[in-house]
C-alpha cells in the first residue's frame, strides 16, 4: 500500500489513471476512496491522486489539535514526495477549504482549483453545526448520525426518488471497515471552524472554479459566492435543486463540469 511521510505522519494515498496529476482532496470524516464515482470519469484522462487526509482511513490519526492549513501541508509533501511538480486539485468541502490553503501556501503546486461546497471562513451558525455534528456523533449510533448528516447534505428534492433513497438507506446500514475515531473526527471538525482563508483568497492565481448546490443548506450558496467575489477570474458553476451533496446529487453533469474545466486549463499549456 502506498504511504509516505508527510509533515510528521504516515500519509497514505492512492494513484488512477495516466495523464497530467490530479489530487483529489475529500470532506469531513471521509477517506480517499469515496471518490470512486468521480474517478471513473477522469482516469482515463489525468493521474488521479487520491488521499486520505490525517485522521481518516489508513492516514495517521494524531491527537488534534488539526487545522486546514496543516492537512494542506501534509498534501503539499505528499506531492513532493513523488516527484510531482504541479497538480491540479479538487477539493470536497473540508476538502475545499484544504485546497484552498495549498493554493495559497504553495502556490507553485497548483495548476488548477476545483473549490466543490466550501466555504473562506465560518459564520457562528455554520461553527454550530461543525460543533453539533462533533457533539451528536459522540452520542448517537453510527448509523443514527449518519441518517443525520444526510438530511443536511442532499437537498429536498433527492427524496423524492424512492429508489435512490432506498439505495442511500442501505448504503446508511453499512459499517465503516476504517471508522474515524471520535478523537480525530472532533479534531477535523475544529479545522472546518478555525479554517479563514477570506481575507487572503485574492491572492489564489490558480484558475479556479466553485461549483455549489442552489439548496445547499450546510454550506450555503452565500460562501461559495464570498470566494468567487474574491478569487480574481474564477468561475462559479450552481446545481439546481441540488444541496451539499451536489456532485452525487447531480453526478454526470458535476463529472462532466470538473472534466471540462480541467481540460481548458491543460489546453493552455
Amino acid at each position: 500500500m502506498p504511504y509516505v511521510v508527510s509533515n510528521g505522519i504516515r500519509y497514505y494515498y492512492e494513484e488512477r489513471g495516466q495523464g497530467a496529476p490530479l489530487l483529489l482532496i475529500m470532506g469531513l470524516g471521509s477517506e480517499g476512496s469515496v471518490w470512486e464515482e468521480h474517478v471513473r470519469a477522469w482516469e482515463p484522462h489525468y493521474r488521479c491522486i487520491l488521499v486520505d487526509n490525517r485522521g481518516t482511513g489508513r492516514s495517521d490519526a494524531p491527537p488534534g489539535p488539526y487545522t486546514t492549513r496543516m492537512m494542506a501541508d501534509d498534501a503539499a509533501g505528499l506531492l513532493t514526495a513523488i516527484g510531482i511538480d504541479q497538480a491540479h486539485i479538487v477539493g470536497i468541502s473540508m476538502g475545499g477549504a484544504i485546497a484552498q490553503e495549498l493554493a495559497l501556501g504553495h502556490p507553485d503546486l497548483v495548476r488548477s482549483l476545483v473549490l466543490v461546497s466550501t466555504w473562506p471562513r465560518c459564520d457562528p451558525y455554520a461553527a454550530t453545526v461543525f460543533e453539533m455534528f462533533s457533539a451528536v456523533r459522540a452520542a448517537c449510533t453510527p448509523a443514527e448520525f449518519t441518517r443525520m448528516v444526510q438530511l443536511w447534505i442532499y437537498a429536498p428534492p433527492f427524496y423524492q426518488d424512492a429508489d435512490r433513497v432506498a439505495e442511500l438507506v442501505e448504503k446508511q446500514r453499512a459499517v465503516p471497515e476504517r471508522p474515524v475515531t471520535q478523537q480525530a473526527y472532533a479534531a477535523q471538525c475544529e479545522a472546518c471552524i478555525t479554517h479563514d482563508t477570506r481575507d487572503r483568497l485574492g491572492r489564489i492565481q490558480a484558475p479556479t472554479l466553485i461549483t455549489v448546490g442552489e439548496l445547499d443548506i450546510f454550506t450555503p450558496l452565500a460562501f461559495s459566492r464570498a470566494i468567487h467575489e474574491r478569487v480574481v477570474g474564477s468561475e462559479m458553476v450552481i446545481f439546481p435543486g441540488c444541496g451539499h451533496v451536489h456532485h452525487w446529487e447531480d453526478l454526470t453533469r458535476f463529472n462532466q463540469t470538473v472534466l471540462a474545466f480541467l481540460q481548458r486549463q491543460s489546453a493552455r499549456r
